[in-house]
């Protein structure tokens, strides 16, 4: 490809949209264009990223033994309905009608329509085990677009979905895509984890997420080093801390004056945080109640574990406001679970403390010297965020924390949908059985931004050669120098002729404005052309070492190059 001939728009200043690397580094070197907030449009460098991109997946996935298709994004309501999906997925479904008043969805995920395809043409057991994926265009209509493609209306994923006879087969065919997935991120160079994760509104019982570690991530993950205990805080476990506060005394109240937060009102008292307990109330749409939620003074509430516990979804749970707490016969930063007419969940730690200091439900009071079962009854169950420095539950080691981008996740789906849907197939007795899913999930766009995330510098972006949009770039100092034009052209014939995707920039511009676009744009390998052509010798600099420059003979430098697009 020569450069006069691509469409190159690389820009010098950063973006005032974007706030992170890769946003920044893909805006800046013309491989995405924003449409509207959350949707982009892939110009020619980054289209040719992702490809490759889908192109490893695609190979792994084959490799797997799953069977591409491709589905219509676009999905009717009832197949939602069958599911019970329609109202519960929430506001980030897209959904409108047609001229005839029919309701549709675009698709944010294909649960309902793999089910609905494999109930229809899949009847005997003979069939199974089968697994069948897409690459495809999702839709979520997002509250707040974000961070480019991190967190966008409109993205690429792959989706995949296994059908089995059995528990048996699915654990086969998890396992299965647990390795598949191990190799595809392992190919993209992705300084990755693979922890446990909540299954959300996809469902099952289940569910590893993929994690490419970065400080951007919105995500958190604990880890433990010893035993190699994994999981998103939204469902890590943590040995419980037990701080129990001496022996048991008489419930006292003690004037706070507006002392509302923890930190107020453990100074004001001169006791730990960890002495108190924190009372949030919430109001649960699904079950129109309300739920007063305590954990620890020193710890925040995990708001997933509680929607699990209620069998409610994260759009269904919000915080009560102040004149609903007031309507509860309690104060807005005084709340507390004595005599307070809610539904109470406690969190293990605080069925452990004892003369711990709570919210007295008025004004500029609290009680000291409460205990959980003696002064207040309630669920017992975990409802606190793992922390960094909580013991792992399986060792019992000291975790740690890092952040996380999301670049896979795979569920145990179970008779989730099949049995809603009544997709079955007929066994030995003439039996009709709801076949047994999982469900399997690369966020294609994402994992491009997490590559850029992970591999960039002050100069721009670093490409890996896999998923690099062109291999290297040839370019000549002067461009109407013969000698350079003639030896860089030759070194282009036999690196394309070599299968090499080669960039010649016969763009007539100063060579240190070339140099800063292709450095930009991330290509993995520099030929420069100067006046050392006459005798063979070019220039030859690598992207991921762009401060050392080597003179080396055209023969060596090919060699090189092909070598190491051979290899990958």
């Amino acid at each position: 490809m020569f450069a006069s001939k691509m469409l190159l728009s690389t820009l010098k200043d950063v973006p005032q949209e974007a706030k992170i690397p890769s946003h920044i580094l893909l805006l800046r070197a013309g491989m995405i264009k924003n449409e509207v907030s959350g949707v982009f449009n892939y110009l020619p460098l980054g289209l040719r990223v992702i490809r490759k991109i889908e192109n490893i997946i695609r190979e792994e996935m084959d490799r797997s033994g799953a069977l591409e298709i491709l589905c219509s994004a676009i999905q009717p309501k009832e197949l939602w309905v069958e599911s019970g999906r329609w109202q519960k997925y929430g506001p980030e479904l897209i959904r409108f009608s047609d001229r005839h008043d029919r309701e549709f969805c675009l698709g944010p995920t294909h649960e309902e329509i793999f089910t609905s395809l494999v109930r229809d043409l899949v009847k005997s057991s003979k069939s199974l085990p089968l697994n069948i994926y897409q690459i495809q265009t999702k839709y979520r209509d997002e509250v707040r677009p974000r961070f480019g493609l991190m967190r966008s209306r409109e993205f690429i994923m792959k989706d995949a979905y296994s059908f089995d006879k059995d528990e048996e087969g699915l654990d086969k065919s998890y396992q299965n895509m647990y390795d598949t997935y191990t190799r595809i991120f392992n190919r993209f160079k992705l300084n990755f984890k693979v922890v446990l994760a909540d299954t959300g509104a996809i469902g099952g019982n289940s569910s590893h997420q993929f994690m490419a570690l970065s400080e951007v991530g919105e995500s958190d993950i604990v880890y433990c080093d010893d035993c190699g205990y994994a999981a998103d805080v939204e469902k890590a476990e943590a040995r419980v801390d037990v701080y129990n506060g001496g022996e048991l005394k008489e419930v006292e109240e003690v004037y706070t004056p507006e002392k509302r937060t923890i930190e107020e009102v453990a100074n004001y008292l001169n006791i730990m945080p960890k002495q108190m307990v924190k009372t949030i109330i919430y109001y649960d749409n699904n079950s129109k109640e309300f739920v007063a939620v305590l954990v620890r003074g020193d710890r925040d509430i995990n708001e997933i574990k509680v929607i699990n516990y209620l069998d409610s979804t994260e759009n269904d749970l919000r915080l009560a406001t102040n004149e609903e707490i007031e309507s509860l016969g309690s104060v807005h930063g005084f709340c507390g679970p004595i005599n307070l007419n809610v539904k109470i969940l406690v969190d293990e730690e605080v069925a452990n403390l004892k003369n711990c200091v709570i919210g007295a439900n008025k004004e500029s009071y609290h009680l000291k010297n409460v205990a959980y079962d003696r002064d207040f009854k309630g669920l017992v169950s975990c409802f606190r965020k793992a922390e960094a420095g909580d013991l792992c539950p399986i060792c019992g080691k000291p975790l740690k924390k890092e952040r996380g981008i999301e670049v896979g996740q795979i569920f145990k789906l179970q008779t989730k949908y099949s049995l809603a849907m009544n997709c079955t197939y007929t066994n030995e007795k003439n039996e009709n059985v709801p076949m047994v899913m999982g469900c399997y999930g690369i966020g294609v766009s994402r994992t491009l931004a997490s590559i850029i995330e992970q591999y960039h510098d002050d100069y721009g972006i670093i490409w890996p050669l896999n998923v690099a949009p062109y291999h290297v770039v040839i370019v000549p100092v002067n461009s109407k120098d013969e000698a350079q034009n003639q030896l860089a052209k030759e070194m282009y014939d036999k690196l394309t002729k070599a299968g090499v995707e080669v960039i010649l920039d016969d763009r007539d511009a100063k060579v240190g404005f070339k140099f800063k676009d292709w450095e930009l744009i991330g290509i993995p390998y520099i030929i420069t052309c100067g006046r050392d052509a006459v005798n063979g010798m070019v220039e030859f600099k690598r992207r991921n070492d762009v401060n050392n420059k080597y003179l080396l003979s055209k023969e060596e430098v090919i060699e090189e190059i092909i070598k190491a697009v051979e290899e990958i």
